[in-house]
């Protein structure tokens, strides 16, 4: 008997979390009962593989697949360093990094109650100047680029490690949110929306924040389009199916969010929020929906009781050079 794949809960996976998860040794054996590891005959001839495929597919199970979000970060132009200061910018990017992770605990407690610090970090997907990070909804995806944002203006306003700043210079990263399934294989993750994620961030020769065509389809249908992010509440917030029910409201009542207050002002959270179709990445066979989103952000920093406004641009509103 073919036995499924497992969703399991682990160190690697974010608490309550669940993704789909193969196994090396239970695909060998349904190999290994299946057909001859080696097969050598005087004429060769291309097998049948019905029997094979079946077993493989009802193994894989994808139509049980789980869809996440996955946010990509990139560091723009960092092969435009120099040497001794391209060094240090793995490091810097660390410190953003955590600093961002402090922050989304502190302005988000509500959306980000199902996560631990540890288990994002250990999640994160290095590919050294940059890397990706997997979420169970674009929302959580977007605030945490948002933060990242705000750190990253921080840094280079001379707010942040001002020294470091001086000698490393400015940094400008890029961004991408993808929506698609996710796996689970040989202790690492796999899965469309890490490689559709990838392919956007290698097509994009600016400073953007890319999404594709499900993120978009997502706050489309659970926000009426990413728009409205800039005039929805709390309450309307917290409402989103994916959140409604399983995530405490408790929370709120001494933790209240730093974007989406209990009114929409427009004077502090998401202040502008424009979309903008691109058209679509071909690569090879295949084809990707995108588009190009500007999100402004008013957020309050206070550190050693010193408070200051700081308003962000998440990505830009530039349509060239990408297709």
């Amino acid at each position: 008997m073919i036995e499924n794949p497992t969703f399991v809960k682990n160190k690697m996976w974010f608490m309550d979390k669940t993704v789909r998860t193969f196994d090396y040794e239970k695909i060998l054996r349904i190999l290994e009962d299946t057909e001859d590891k080696y097969v050598f005959e005087k004429v060769n001839l291309i097998p049948k593989d019905e029997d094979l495929r079946e077993k493989l597919e009802n193994y894989v199970n994808y139509s049980k697949m789980t869809r996440k979000a996955v946010l990509g970060i990139d560091i723009y132009k960092y092969s435009s360093y120099e040497q001794f200061e391209q060094t240090l910018v793995p490091f810097l990017f660390k410190l953003l990094f955590l600093e961002t992770i402090e922050l989304c605990f502190k302005n988000h407690t509500f959306f980000f109650q199902k996560y631990t610090k540890q288990e994002i970090v250990e999640n994160y997907i290095s590919t050294g100047d940059g890397g990706f990070l997997i979420f169970d909804t674009p929302l959580h995806a977007l605030l945490f680029a948002c933060n990242f944002a705000i750190v990253l203006r921080t840094y280079n306003s001379f707010h942040f490690y001002p020294k470091l700043r001086k000698i490393i210079g400015g940094v400008s990263l890029r961004y991408a949110i993808t929506y698609d399934t996710i796996y689970y294989f040989d202790k690492s993750h796999y899965g469309r929306a890490i490689i559709n994620n990838a392919r956007i961030l290698s097509k994009d020769t600016l400073n953007r924040c890319i999404i594709d065509q499900n993120v978009y389809d997502w706050f489309t249908l659970n926000i009426d389009g990413l728009e409205n992010l800039q005039v929805l509440t709390i309450d309307e917030m917290a409402n989103i199916y994916d959140i409604q029910g399983s995530y405490d409201y408790d929370i709120l009542r001494d933790n209240p969010d730093a974007i989406f207050g209990k009114e929409s002002t427009r004077e502090f959270g998401i202040i502008n929020s424009d979309v903008l179709k691109i058209g679509e990445i071909k690569s090879k066979e295949s084809t990707l929906s995108v588009y190009n989103i500007h999100i402004q952000v008013a957020s309050k920093v206070e550190r050693t009781q010193i408070q200051r406004i700081i308003t962000i641009s998440l990505g830009n509103l530039n349509t060239s050079h990408l297709l």
